[in-house]
């Protein structure tokens, strides 16, 4: 049965309904604005109507932690007995028991809770929203208006000064519209973010996509355009240039899509609706102001709340309220600088911290012309802060300032420490420095990691310099993360998603630290080091192109005739050309660096990295088809894989040379050397370091293919089936592209399910252009071309087709298209354009003959005799081009292939008469196979045995 405890029951009385959990009060249907105290005080008393609360009870549940005296009270009950137009009349609801307290008179009928249905799963945890805040202050109208603005306008800039709130109130909007976008709120942080190139990739990032293209823009329109979706851009300001198109284009053109951003400044952007956050009220100047008055104000009540959060109770006296009320105007009322002052009260007191403000905050960081005011005074507010700490605390905040984003305890401790500073007391000095607010605990992660706020980081980085350190600590921070990815390229047991919870998470400053080192400040050698060992973190990111530039960055530092470089040099090659060689469009320029890293670690006798480097060449042969050339580098690979400690690297010589031997049509050979890899999966431990997709997932696609030419249908459907599950869940794009396109796709097309195929096709188009892996998405696009044309409807299948194939280019001649090819002049053919299909065809054998692409050879020579009887039925050249496929076929121990050719040669053989012969030929291929029954082959070929038969 449901928890009614946990649903909301509608307290009703005149035309009021106040719902107590859900902190809501209607009027007559319409939502009332009533401040967070005076509410407060309305459920308390609603839920202990006809009984007179004591003015002291209210003052303690009101205002727990904080001391007020009952002038505060009086203040909030005339908000709200205005808000209910209580006016003393009969419609009076809360009145005055004078020595006693107050009391709620109004009858009241309660109403049933309404049944409340579950959120959406995705609403339950957002992916990148921070927590709400417990309580906001002096922001519940500006936030009302921001949400319901939302759904008005798509795109809504929130501009302010720093440190006004501006983030704070976008996460709270985000929350209130959580179930609105069914979940899809994403808050993208641009604070960390330094090069404005990569925009783009850090909102692709946040929303979960993996891109290694050069241009991510269309992958993410491509998401965007599927649902709704709030994005939420923050900390906007230094990233303007590049983003503000960028947000006008997806806002065009996603049409679903709503933006609301925080920055400094507008985007002036075409759509833009500009909402600007002003400073929280402060009290005003003048003479005799009390308690109850200064706390009437958001500025006042955000600084008492915060002391006592820091300190516990604090009641504020009479003599101490204009000191306040004089705090929070010479603060502007900015949230940040407010907080950073009410964390010295517990030290100084509010006298001591006033005069300390006064000391800073003078006319004249007021009169300066080369910034806005309210700028100069969080500047200043910082600089108090930043001077109030002590001579530990004030270089911990400083020396973290090198961090860009989150930082763990570790790192912390290591950058930090050193010159008389202890790691020890850099922790503890971090501890302290959470406690006043100058430091923040990052949310959304599972192990703990700080950060600092975007304007914190930018003083302390200020103060750095001005202290000399700034060289020193870069240094250190460098240092740092050169020796945390040499720790994380040997650590190859974790599983993938383990691992990149853990380095991922430092892509950010390891990007500082490089640009660092390649300064003119910086220190070359250490940036080279830094470069090699972080490649492992690109390849598993697939950020090929970033890893491309940084390699050839350090190998330009490196130059090209320093000693005792060889070993560096080395790496860095096998960087670059494993980039080039993942890279779109960039395959071409692999093969001479990786031959050079395989020259360099024959010179070093360096075992891995020949074999890094013979891994590939031998797929960048495979690329270009030359299976012959990469038959041989495949035995290379396994004689130098042969005396490797690491077991996985036989692992990988079978399955390079499984694949070779499949593509040379040595089925038999090959699914030898492919069931020894599957053999050894259930005892694979760690990662192979030279292979960036899943081996166990990869190898069960390559596994399936193999089944499938052998005969072995059923057993090849499921394994294709079990695969995508696992694909799914692996969470890897290249690896589940390779899964769609090399597996289920062409298994299900050849089985012809072709509501099958239609469907993995889709998803492969989907997910390769999610996450913008080009050459997977061409082959998808000609695939489900080639799906339409088979169905039947040639019209329009078949121009699709070729479209298609023409648009993928020298992607062509990679082996995946062959097929394709295969099939448009199979299509050639059912359009009666034999010729074309003829011409094709042959041009296509001479390119497998050439090339020894022998795996597609008797389908094509069948295709061929196809055409030769739609052009001249009964030839006996297409009689003869069967029983060579036939044979072909049976040297390969490709039995499907064998059966396709047989059922072509029965169709001639019962159209000569000669039935005897058909069923015969028909009855040894079929009585051969004990899978497959259910397949289009199958059916067609016991089909015609029955027809023969009767």
């Amino acid at each position: 049965m449901p928890d009614d405890n946990n649903q909301d029951s509608a307290i009703s009385f005149g035309p009021f309904r106040l719902f107590p959990k859900s902190r809501l009060l209607e009027r007559d249907g319409v939502q009332l604005h009533v401040g967070g105290r005076a509410l407060d005080i309305l459920i308390l008393l609603a839920e202990r109507a006809g009984e007179v609360v004591d003015k002291r009870e209210l003052v303690k549940r009101v205002w727990a932690g904080v001391n007020v005296d009952e002038g505060s009270l009086r203040f909030h009950i005339a908000a709200l007995r205005k808000a209910l137009g209580d006016t003393g009349k009969p419609a009076r609801y809360v009145v005055n028991v004078p020595g006693r307290g107050y009391c709620f008179v109004a009858s009241l009928t309660v109403a049933a809770p309404a049944a409340v249905l579950p959120p959406p799963s995705d609403a339950a945890s957002p992916r990148s929203l921070p927590p709400a805040l417990s309580k906001m202050i002096g922001r519940e109208e500006v936030i009302e208006k921001i949400s319901a603005g939302l759904s008005l306008h798509r795109f809504i800039t929130v501009v302010g000064p720093g440190g006004i709130g501006k983030t704070a109130v976008a996460v709270t909007v985000g929350h209130r519209r959580l179930t609105d976008f069914g979940g899809q709120v994403f808050f993208v942080d641009f604070g960390p973010v330094r090069d404005p190139g990569l925009v783009a990739s850090t909102i692709a990032s946040v929303l979960g996509l993996t891109i290694n293209a050069e241009d991510p823009v269309p992958a993410l329109l491509t998401f965007l355009q599927a649902r709704p979706i709030l994005l939420i851009f923050d900390s906007c300001e230094h990233v303007l240039e590049t983003l503000a198109p960028l947000a006008e284009r997806i806002v065009r053109e996603a049409p679903r899509l709503h933006v609301l951003a925080t920055s400094r400044e507008s985007f002036r952007s075409e759509g833009e609706r500009i909402f600007r956050l002003f400073p929280l009220d402060c009290p005003p100047q003048r003479d005799g102001l009390e308690v109850v008055d200064v706390l009437a104000y958001p500025a006042a009540q955000l600084f008492v709340e915060r002391i006592a959060q820091g300190s516990g109770p604090f009641q504020l006296s009479l003599e101490e309220a204009p000191l306040v009320a004089d705090i929070c105007r010479r603060l502007d009322g900015i949230a940040l600088a407010i907080e950073l002052a009410a964390g010295r009260v517990n030290a100084y007191g509010i006298a001591g911290t006033a005069s300390l403000l006064d000391s800073r905050f003078s006319l004249q960081w007021r009169g300066r012309r080369t910034a806005i005011p309210r700028h100069q005074t969080l500047s200043a507010a910082l600089d108090w802060s930043y001077d109030l700490l002590p001579a530990v605390e004030s270089a911990t905040l400083r020396r973290l300032s090198v961090f860009v984003g989150p930082f763990t305890p570790q790192a912390a401790a290591a950058v930090a420490s050193g010159d008389g500073l202890s790691a020890s007391e850099t922790i503890e000095a971090i501890d302290s420095l959470v406690t006043k607010s100058l430091i923040q605990p990052s949310s959304g992660t599972r192990s703990l990691r700080y950060r600092l706020l975007d304007t914190t980081r930018t003083y302390a980085l200020g103060k750095l310099s001005e202290c000399g350190e700034a060289r020193q600590v870069a240094q250190r921070h460098a240092e740092y993360f050169r020796d945390l990815f040499e720790h994380a390229e040997a650590e190859t047991s974790v599983p993938l998603p383990g691992w990149l919870r853990v380095y991922g998470a430092e892509l950010d400053n390891l990007r500082a630290a490089l640009d660092w080192a390649f300064s003119p400040d910086g220190e070359a050698r250490l940036g080279i080091a830094l470069t090699a060992v972080a490649v492992t973190l690109w390849v598993r990111l697939s950020l090929f192109a970033e890893c491309r530039e940084r390699a050839k960055t350090a190998l330009a530092a490196l130059g090209t005739n320093a000693e005792g470089t060889d070993r560096v040099r080395m790496q860095l090659l096998a960087a670059l050309g494993w980039s080039l060689m993942y890279g779109e469009g960039r395959a071409r320029e692999a093969r001479p660096i990786l031959e050079a890293t395989l020259e360099l670690a024959d010179g070093l006798d360096d075992k891995d990295f020949r074999l890094r480097a013979l891994w590939g060449l031998c797929i960048d042969q495979f690329n270009n088809g030359e299976f012959g050339k990469a038959r041989a580098l495949a035995d290379r690979f396994t004689e130098a894989a042969a005396s490797s400690p690491d077991k996985t690297d036989l692992m990988l010589a079978d399955r390079l040379m499984a694949v070779a031997l499949h593509y040379l049509g040595d089925q038999m050979e090959a699914r030898v050397r492919i069931d020894r890899v599957n053999a050894s999966l259930p005892v694979l431990v760690e990662k192979p370091k030279i292979f960036p997709l899943d081996l166990r997932i990869s190898t069960q696609y390559f596994r399936a293919r193999i089944l499938w030419l052998q005969g072995l249908a059923d057993e090849a459907l499921a394994l294709a089936a079990t695969n995508i599950d696992e694909g799914r869940a692996n969470g890897h794009a290249l690896t589940f592209c390779s899964v769609l396109g090399q597996g289920a796709c062409p298994l299900t097309f050849l089985a012809g399910d072709f509501d099958a195929a239609e469907r993995y096709g889709g998803e492969l188009l989907e997910h390769a252009e999610r996450h913008a892996i080009r050459l997977w998405s061409l082959w998808a696009r000609a695939f489900n071309a080639m799906v339409v044309t088979k169905r039947g409807n040639v019209e329009t299948g078949l121009p699709l087709l070729r479209e298609e194939l023409y648009r993928a280019g020298d992607a062509r001649f990679l082996p995946r298209f062959l097929p394709l090819l295969g099939e448009l002049a199979a299509c050639f053919g059912e359009a009666n354009q034999i010729d074309r299909g003829l011409d094709l065809i042959d041009d296509v054998l001479m390119r497998c003959n050439d090339r020894q692409e022998l795996w597609y050879l008797p389908e094509l020579i069948r295709i061929k005799g196809e055409l030769m009887l739609r052009e001249l039925p009964n030839a006996p050249a297409a009689e003869a081009s069967f029983r060579e496929a036939m044979a072909i076929a049976a040297r390969q121990g490709a039995r499907f292939w064998e059966l396709r050719s047989v059922i072509s040669l029965a169709r001639v053989k019962i159209g000569q008469e000669q039935k005897a012969e058909a069923v015969s030929i028909l009855d040894h291929v079929c009585g051969s196979l004990a899978e497959g029954s259910q397949t289009a082959d199958m059916r067609i070929a016991r089909g015609l045995l029955a027809q023969l038969r009767t």
